[in-house]
């Protein structure tokens, strides 16, 4: 096999979790761009949704399903379907995600709870279901979304930062049970990206200038980053990489 054919992701299904916009939309589509057929799901998700239309242009196959993570009966019920419609998901990329700002001394049960729901208990649910599968096959990809927030404390996010270090710590601790029995468990960490998440960052002159001014790469990033990197840990091309936690971040880390 050359090497650039172990990027190919042909007969392929994968599923995409928060594939509506931003991230995880751009992530869709580059597994589409490689070969694989989509599986996304969205809190909200339109029948005839843009991603929907932009898989389908690239000769891929798309189905889309709406399911709000933070309510745990919504997931059974999606994960029931998605057994029954599609039995073989071979790539799962956990990118839903939510975010909710307060101080900690003002930060409210329900935000704690919606973000740990949404960001933590959800992915290791959808996880283990799907990799009972892959298990059974001897093969499969599961990558998920940490967050720079895996590493550091941030400011005013506490229920997002402790859901993004257990993202750290769950993908490592899959990654120890399976490597061994052909899944390949890892995580994109995203540094500061011109998504919605980073609006009112983007939006607070002071904020975003001590932000910018650490970035070695000197400016934001895009969601077209996360291209690469997700067929790279989505493929056989990385079939010896296991429980790695890859910062796309412009050089953030490194300082």
């Amino acid at each position: 096999m050359s090497v650039l054919d172990s990027f190919r992701l042909e007969g392929k299904t994968a599923l995409v979790t928060g594939c509506k916009r931003g991230i995880g939309k751009a992530m869709a589509l580059a597994l589409a761009e490689a070969g694989a057929d989509i599986v996304g799901v969205s809190a909200t998700l339109e029948p005839e949704s843009e991603v929907k239309k932009e898989v389908e242009a690239l000769g891929r196959k798309f189905a889309g399903y709406a399911c709000d993570f933070a309510d745990r009966h919504a997931l059974y019920d999606f994960i029931k379907e998605l057994h029954s419609s599609f039995p073989v998901i071979d790539i799962l990329v956990n990118n839903a995600g939510t975010i909710l700002r307060n101080p900690a001394v003002e930060h409210p049960d329900d935000y704690w709870d919606k973000v740990i729901e949404v960001n933590l208990n959800a992915q290791f649910v959808l996880s283990r279901e799907i990799a009972k599968g892959m298990l059974g096959r001897g093969r499969g990809k599961i990558i998920f979304t940490a967050s720079l927030l895996s590493f550091q404390g941030g400011i005013n996010v506490p229920a997002y930062t402790s859901s993004k270090h257990g993202v750290a710590g769950l993908t490592k601790a899959l990654a120890n049970e399976w490597a061994g029995k052909g899944i390949q468990v890892n995580a994109i960490a995203p540094g500061y990206i011109a998504t919605d998440n980073t609006e009112a960052l983007r939006n607070d002159p002071v904020r975003a200038k001590s932000i910018l001014e650490r970035i070695p790469a000197n400016r934001w990033g895009q969601v077209e980053d996360f291209k690469g990197p997700i067929v790279f840990l989505a493929s056989s091309a990385s079939d010896y990489v296991s429980g790695e936690i890859l910062t796309v971040d412009g050089g953030w880390m490194g300082r």
